[in-house]
């Protein structure tokens, strides 16, 4: 599955990435130890159960890294020149351990580069689905892709 050129997208484009994915307890733990994130909501199973929550939640870095990770190899994988950010993210319900993540993504803007002939933004609307169908996680994504080759 290679990304798409600049040219080769829509507006209104959506994609049901194939790629599903379990988040596991080793998961979570090393994603948390790697960034530094003490928060005992994803580490500490005691703090986690006396929670409103009444069990671990996943890093919610981790959470956003994973629905772009579903997302690339259909989007911008070999196209990208560089992601130029991130807006509008939010997490409307936790992820737990045990639970498994689609990704779905929309093509909400297109915009040619004034700097860069050779390429154009796309703005992509990117949605992470948990296994009972609730949006865990959701953003726009801006893209700098290559333009098709001549």
């Amino acid at each position: 599955m290679a990304g798409r050129y600049f040219d080769d997208w829509t507006i209104g484009d959506r994609i049901a990435h194939e790629i599903r994915r379990t988040v596991t307890e080793t998961d979570n733990l090393l994603f948390s130890a790697m960034t530094h994130n003490p928060q005992p909501l994803h580490l500490d199973i005691e703090a986690a159960k006396a929670s409103e929550f009444g069990q671990i939640i996943v890093n919610g870095t981790f959470t956003f890294a994973l629905m772009i990770g579903l997302s690339v190899g259909e989007t911008t994988l070999g196209t990208l020149v560089a992601n130029l950010g991130y807006d509008k993210l939010t997490m409307p319900k936790p992820v737990f351990i045990g639970d498994t993540m689609r990704a779905e993504t929309e093509v909400v803007e297109l915009k040619e580069s004034r700097s860069r002939p050779t390429a154009g933004i796309v703005t992509f609307r990117h949605e992470l689905i948990n296994q009972r169908d609730e949006i865990v996680c959701q953003c726009l994504r801006s893209a700098l892709l290559h333009r098709r080759p001549q």
